[in-house]
């Protein structure tokens, strides 16, 4: 009688409690995000006065976005448009380049090419692409792994007058793999040339299946002779891809990134040098970053405005794919510089995030 009574109220603490397993929890998320059609042109929308969303902030957003030469604005929550506008002749249907927000992208399909089990990230670069695709000695050489160039650890002289060629002679050695953080476009690169060789697929047609066609992205990559590989997309694909990422690399019923161990450590630090940076993603809310080209420790997170968990692609003359997992919520913007070119991050994201943190109200 005694174990009775005790089994009696271990299961009316247990059923009276707050506590839900996990699994409730992800598949209630999963009902809450809406995921558009893959093709045609419908995608639902939701008010912004229904999230509480100040209308006279969005007024002056949107002033503010068209003096920063801005393309393509879409603002995207549980997976819905909230806010979608277009500046000058831009519209819906009109491409533009990712720039170095594309290195997100070719992350992803190596984290694809992996759960494939075509390659291994720990594994030597070599390993695929045979010796001498550098010109740094064997020794070093052998040192640089895949996962060296998705963490920009590659240890190469980034010093240079093309920081986006390819060829051997603009790989110098100038320490060893893992010791030093560096953005260089050109070592990153080459990983377009790794998954080629282990799928047997140029890489705009490895994109497009293990990616493109199953989330009704429409884009395409445009490889410069013996230099960086550029992806062009309308706005509406940018946030498609956004919301992938959302959701940790599912879309509807289907896993396209299988393997959530390396998911997870795409969007989280990588490495100790630049705590802000994941694998090809920049990443908010850690103690101190680095930029590109700058040799030098910045003290306090990437985006001081921006919430603390927003993991982005960032691409030269602010192209932007914000995630913000928190508040379920996407922001992408396309066009030309809004006034301070960096390679990835500018004072737009903080001035941005600051008008967004005023009509948001978070």
């Amino acid at each position: 009688m005694t174990n009775l009574k005790f089994l009696l109220i271990f299961f009316s603490i247990i059923l009276n409690s707050n506590l839900k397993p996990k699994k409730l929890l992800s598949v209630k998320e999963n009902i809450a995000t809406y995921f558009p059609p893959l093709k045609g042109k419908d995608w639902e929308t939701i008010s912004p006065s229904s999230l509480g969303w100040d209308n006279d902030e969005i007024k002056n957003l949107n002033s503010y976005l068209e003096t920063k030469n801005t393309k393509a604005f879409i603002v995207l929550k549980d997976g819905k448009i909230v806010i979608e506008k277009y500046f000058g002749d831009f519209n819906q249907d009109k491409k533009w380049y990712w720039a170095s927000a594309g290195k997100t992208f070719t992350a992803f399909l190596v984290g694809i090419a992996q759960s494939d089990g075509l390659l291994n990230i720990n594994n030597k670069t070599s390993d695929y692409l045979g010796k001498g695709w550098s010109s740094a000695s064997i020794d070093k050489e052998n040192k640089i792994t895949i996962k060296n160039q998705l963490t920009m650890t590659t240890g190469f002289d980034d010093n240079l007058p093309n920081n986006y060629c390819t060829l051997p002679s603009c790989l110098i050695y100038k320490a060893d793999a893992g010791t030093r953080w560096a953005y260089h476009t050109g070592a990153y690169t080459i990983l377009d040339k790794v998954i080629e060789k282990v799928s047997g697929l140029n890489f705009n047609d490895y994109a497009n299946e293990k990616v493109c066609d199953k989330i009704g992205m429409k884009g395409f990559w445009i490889k410069k002779q013996d230099a960086n590989n550029v992806f062009f997309s309308d706005a509406r694909s940018m946030a498609r891809f956004g919301l992938l990422l959302l959701n940790k690399g599912r879309w509807v019923n289907e896993t396209i990134l299988k393997d959530d161990k390396y998911f997870a450590q795409q969007i989280n630090s990588s490495q100790n040098i630049n705590p802000s940076y994941g694998y090809l993603t920049w990443l908010n809310g850690k103690s101190n970053y680095i930029l590109p080209t700058i040799q030098k420790v910045f003290p306090g997170s990437l985006i001081s405005n921006a919430p603390t968990d927003l993991y982005a692609a960032l691409g030269k003359n602010d192209q932007k794919i914000y995630v913000i997992p928190s508040q379920n919520l996407v922001v992408i913007r396309m066009g030309n510089s809004a006034g301070n070119s960096h390679a990835s991050l500018s004072s737009f994201d903080n001035e941005l995030w600051g008008k967004l943190k005023t009509m948001m109200k978070y």
